[in-house]
Parts: C-alpha cells; structure tokens; sequence
C-alpha cells in the first residue's frame, strides 16, 4: 500500500512555486490562481512533484520496456493544433492555405530521453482527472483503456493509426481562417505607425538593459536558423521586446516576447517566444542529458514530432539556455470539457496514439514485443492512484493558500 500525506505535497508544491517565481514574487499569486482551478490544473503545475512522488515510490514507477525521447509533462492539454512548414516573407494567402495544421504535442520543456512509460502513466493520470471533471469514473476508466489501446497500436506499429476525432476535425477548422493581423491585434497595438505590445496581464515592461540584451539574444538565434528557415536579415528587425506572462509549470522563469518586421508594415509583423529552460522534471528518472536545454528541446521536438512548428531555435539569455519559437495564429487547444460524450473516447485514443507514435520516432531502445493487456493494465491502476493523490493534494494545497 502506498502511503503519502496530501499536506506534506501540498506544502513541498508550495516551496517550489516560491522557488520557481522568487525572481518574479508577483507572479506567486498568479501561479496559485492557476494551480487552485482544478485538480488537473494542478497536475499541469507540479510536474517536478510528479516526478519526486514517483521516486519515493518506485512502484508508481514501475511498468513494461521501451525507451526514447519523452515529454516529460504529457497532459492532456500538452496537445494543440499548430501550423507546419517553412516560414518565408513570400509567402501569399493561396500558399499559406496550403501550408498544414497539425494537431498534436506541442509542449517538449520537459523532454528528455527516459521510460516511455513515465509518459504514458503521467497522459493517463491527467485523462483521469479530466474525466472526473465532466463524467463519472466509469467513463472515465475507458476512456483511459483507449488511450492506452491507441498508444500501444502507434507504439510498436500494429494497428492504423485512428482517424481523427470531430473535435479535432472542429478545432481546425475553426483556426484555419485565423490571420496574422488577428494576433497582432490581441497582443498588440499601433502606436506611431508601428505596432507595441500592448502591458498589462499578459506583457510586462522588460528593464532596459535586460530589453537590449534580448534583443542581442535574438540575433543569435535568428543566426543559427537551420539554412531551410533563414528568412532576410531585415525580416528579423526587433520592434519591441517585453516580459511575457504565460505557462503554468513554467511561471516564473525568464520568458520574453519579441515582435519582429516580419513581412514589414502593421500588419506584417511576427511574434516569437523566447523561454528559459532549465533541467526537465524527470531527470532523477531518466537519463541526463547531453545536450544544454534549448537545443535538447528542439531536438526532442525535431526527433518526435512527423511536422514539427516554424522556426524553432535556441539562444542564451543573461546567462540562460532559451527555446525559441514562432507564435502562429492557428495555435489553440482543444476545451476537454467542452468534449460531448460521444467523442471522448475517440479523443482519449487518438491522444494514446499521438503519443505511442512520437515515441516511436524518437525510440532508443524499443521492446521486442508490444505491452500485453494486463502491463496496460497495471499502467492504469497506477495512473488511479496517481489521480487519488492529486484529488487529495489539490484540496491541501487549496486550504494552504486560503489561510
């Protein structure tokens, strides 16, 4: 039997926030907003717990072979639709419609080479927890049978991969038409014939020696593009830099936004998002890596993913390894609560199957044989355990921050 104190968790994932913001304090009760709307907000927040929780107890850690690049904070809202291809200032409206929207991971900060099995039980826990928030623990428990279905049919190559559900057919649909003029609008405005981004929740001021530093960063990724990504030097002209609000897990950390020329006047400029990334959550599980953590991020993305986001890169920063990547327009997520009934099954396996196959395609060392119904098993009952915990942990943690 496996026993742990919710209190104790709740009071270690509060000294870790502390931590992880204690250069950004204000940002500690925007994390705690975060963590307290539900448990599954709170499993997406405290992944370097997960991880802690799973090496005081091995036997959440235990499960069937197979190895390779992993997420390391598979969710299920670490998956989103994203436009593919090669980013160019040529680019036109009947070229761009052509350009894919994939629906798939869209989140490596935590990626490293370990145990497929770490994701697949963390995918698990929060498909749980996100079934208990709409559903009974019945439908729940099956859809979780699907998933693990999918995972093991893309994994190992033995089934056709799922058609793609409604709700992921609806979600791209509805961002294709998206423009670059709509995101420019939501994050910025035009201030002397040139766009700014717009302070306040979302973007903060960065100081000015911190501005100029980032703006050197940025060169040096726009520097090491691959040759296949490289767009005209002017493209990449910084127009404004500020602080950038957003993440969960990841609050707290440096994390800049830089507008650049782009395809040039107000409406053609490009966003991008330049994070800090730091050592993944389950390195004590795992192998550690070789690489420094921006390039260790892209190249997990590169090796998993069949299409992977525009212009994905990496830089320094005051010190710090940084991931860089485009924001498009079509970046969204799908609502899990706004699923119908019918298509969370369909959905649960799908994201089972995205996972096995990006496993598949970053695998160092693959299992003969493919996981047998009762390791899926097993992989479940340790995913409800998992679940229980952070039931219990949310509500200690909930307690703690009201007093």
């Amino acid at each position: 039997m496996i026993l742990v104190d919710p209190v104790r968790l709740a009071r270690r994932q509060i000294e870790l926030d502390r931590e992880r913001t204690a250069r950004f304090p204000h940002l500690f009760a925007h994390k705690v907003g975060r963590m307290v709307a539900s448990p599954l907000a709170l499993l997406r927040g405290s992944a370097p717990l997960f991880y802690e929780l799973l090496e005081r107890h091995p036997a959440l850690a235990e499960g069937p072979p197979g190895e390779g690049w992993i997420v390391g904070d598979a969710h299920v809202e670490n998956f989103g639709a994203y436009r593919a291809g090669t980013l160019t200032v040529r680019e036109t409206s009947r070229s761009h419609a052509k350009e894919p929207i994939v629906f798939d991971l869209n989140d490596f900060d935590d990626s490293v080479v370990g145990p497929w099995r770490l994701d697949v039980v963390r995918l698990t826990t929060s498909l749980l927890l996100a079934g208990r928030e709409v559903g009974d623990g019945t439908a729940a428990l099956a859809q979780c049978d699907a998933l693990l279905e999918g995972y093991v049919g893309a994994a190992f190559g033995t089934k056709r991969a799922p058609p793609q559900p409604r709700c992921v057919d609806a979600l791209i649909e509805k961002v294709r038409t998206r423009t670059r003029k709509q995101l420019l609008d939501a994050r910025t405005r035009v201030v002397n014939g040139q766009r700014r981004f717009v302070l306040g929740p979302r973007y903060e001021p960065l100081p000015p020696k911190l501005r100029a530093k980032a703006e050197r960063s940025f060169q040096k990724y726009a520097g090491r593009l691959l040759k296949g990504e490289r767009v005209p030097t002017e493209a990449l002209e910084v127009l404004d830099a500020a602080f950038r609000v957003a993440g969960t897990g990841s609050l707290g950390g440096l994390r800049v936004a830089v507008l650049v020329r782009g395809k040039g006047g107000v409406d053609g400029g490009w966003v991008f998002d330049v994070k800090a990334e730091g050592a993944p959550s389950a390195l004590k599980l795992a192998c550690e890596p070789e690489l420094d953590p921006g390039n260790r991020v892209c190249t997990a993305l590169r090796a998993c993913l069949a299409r992977h986001p525009r212009m994905i890169g990496s830089t320094r920063l005051r010190g710090e390894s940084m991931f860089v990547r485009r924001l498009a327009p079509q970046e969204d997520k799908i609502d899990v609560s706004s699923i119908s009934p019918d298509d969370r099954t369909p959905f649960a396996r799908y994201l089972g199957a995205l996972l096995g196959a990006a496993h598949r395609r970053g695998a160092t060392r693959a299992p003969k044989t493919p996981w047998n119904n009762k390791q899926c098993t097993r992989l479940v009952h340790r995913a409800v355990a998992l679940a229980g915990i952070h039931e219990a942990m949310y509500l200690a943690y909930c307690d703690l921050v009201r007093r």
